[in-house]
């Protein structure tokens, strides 16, 4: 037997998904939860490994055994973390391996005043943005390209090619900008930096042919400044269809 969890959490009050010697992580929150319900460990595994900071509107986990009710774990969970779902799944379910796309939103409060509401939870951008420009730069990033320029120069990836199925900047209420990708899988900080060059080639005007060219290949100093972990959220994953269709 295997079970599906599904997840939300606030990212700012942990050091990411990944337990970490000393310092309090999701998975740990998690997994001390199961172990109590189960009255055995419960090692899980997750769609989509978020780093500090990081939040998560529906995060995919499995782990052998059956499914723990979700309302019991939600009486074990801290307040920052809540599980919407627990399901029966198929044997030798993994919510990593078997993930055919993931998909993340990142949020930009685009307007000269800050807001309380919106702390820790979207990067706040109070300089103008030129929206046209943004959203060509996405349409560019449709298609597979080579995204060197999209992840720390100092890496463990071997292989840098990734297909993006789809990618687009929307306009939420508030004066929120958020900027809507899913692909067959992600580079390390490759949501980020990739954030931050599109915000900074539409704040400077610069041609959406030179972001265009960014995707094959190019090394990292090309590309522009990390944006911070605070505005990404992880939406979902796709297992045999898309999360964004």
């Amino acid at each position: 037997m295997a079970a599906r969890l599904t997840l939300e959490y606030r990212g700012g009050g942990f050091a990411g998904w990944a337990r970490q010697p000393g310092r309090r992580t999701v998975q740990e929150e998690l997994e001390r939860a199961l172990g109590i319900l189960a009255r055995v460990p419960v090692p899980t595994v997750v769609a989509g490994r978020t780093d500090a900071g990081v939040h998560a509107w529906a995060q995919v986990v499995s782990h052998a055994g059956d499914p723990l009710p979700a309302r019991a774990l939600n009486g074990l969970l801290p307040g920052d973390v809540a599980a919407l779902s627990s399901s029966p799944a198929l044997e030798g379910f993994d919510a990593r391996r078997d993930a055919t796309s993931r998909a993340y939103c990142y949020r930009v409060l685009a307007r000269g005043e800050r807001s309380a509401w919106e702390e820790g939870r979207a990067l706040w951008h109070p300089r103008p943005l030129d929206h046209a420009a943004l959203r060509a730069v996405a349409a560019a990033l449709v298609g597979r390209h080579e995204l060197t320029a999209f992840t720390p120069a100092d890496t463990s990836h071997r292989h840098f090619g990734r297909t993006v199925l789809s990618a687009a900047w929307r306009e939420a209420p508030g004066g929120v900008l958020e900027f809507w990708i899913e692909a067959d899988a992600f580079l390390r900080h490759m949501i980020r930096i990739l954030v931050g060059t599109m915000l900074e080639h539409a704040r400077t005007g610069v041609d959406p042919a030179v972001f265009a060219a960014l995707l094959d290949g190019c090394p990292r100093a090309e590309a522009g400044p990390t944006a911070p972990a605070h505005g990404l959220y992880f939406a979902g994953a796709g297992y045999g269809a898309r999360v964004l269709d």
